[in-house]
């Protein structure tokens, strides 16, 4: 079986980690988040960009596992049978926020925030009906994400604050014990967020610090 760890962020690798016996479908779900990344990071045609996140919806809905046999992502995600993780579909609409629109305004924040992140959230957490909070959760994920690798100061400034507006909609909730990846990923948001800081790029050695203590002491 396939695991493309090599491939990982390192902050998802981390966050993997604490996943447990889940820590395999966590990795390959990061994957494909990456994989869209890249498609919104690289396509510099909207229609095209298009084009290529309906190729992953149509792999994503395809009953019959025929669809992009031989990518890697889709084989790995196919063999441990998470390609059908809610959220996956959601993840997309978010994602093509970023591919589609040339100029993003609040609207488009708040579809790219609910697709990519309350979808990933979702998709993680392998919940068919994921509580508000935890959507909540995943959006200030991917704004306080989006601002460390938005090249427009404006739109990572607009992301944090759309952010923390959010907040008040996670609250304190009870996370499960199998979510705790989740909840490091949001507290490691939070703790920017509500300081109206944007995201490092990449794992900083005060995220790692952070996020080594969030998980040994849970704050």
């Amino acid at each position: 079986m396939m695991d493309r760890t090599d491939d990982l962020a390192p902050l998802a690798r981390l966050l993997s980690g604490h996943a447990g016996r889940l820590a395999e479908r966590h990795r390959a779900l990061w994957a494909l988040d990456q994989r869209f990344a890249q498609i919104a990071r690289t396509t510099s045609d909207a229609a095209i960009g298009q084009m290529r996140l309906a190729w992953w919806l149509g792999v994503v809905m395809d009953e019959a596992g025929v669809k992009g046999q031989g990518e890697p992502v889709v084989d790995w995600l196919r063999a441990i049978g998470a390609l059908a993780a809610p959220g996956i579909p959601a993840m997309l609409d978010g994602w093509e926020v970023l591919v589609v629109e040339s100029e993003i305004d609040l609207t488009g924040l708040r579809d790219y925030a609910a697709g990519r992140g309350g979808g990933l959230f979702q998709a993680l957490a392998d919940v068919a009906d994921a509580p508000d909070w935890l959507i909540a959760a995943g959006k200030v994920w991917a704004l306080w994400d989006l601002s460390a690798h938005s090249g427009d100061e404006a739109l990572a400034d607009a992301a944090i604050g759309l952010a923390r507006d959010l907040l008040p909609q996670v609250g304190d909730p009870a996370w499960p014990r199998a979510w705790k990846p989740l909840r490091i990923a949001y507290l490691l948001a939070r703790h920017d967020v509500e300081r109206g800081q944007r995201a490092p790029v990449g794992l900083t050695r005060n995220m790692a610090w952070r996020l080594m203590r969030i998980a040994l002491v849970g704050r």
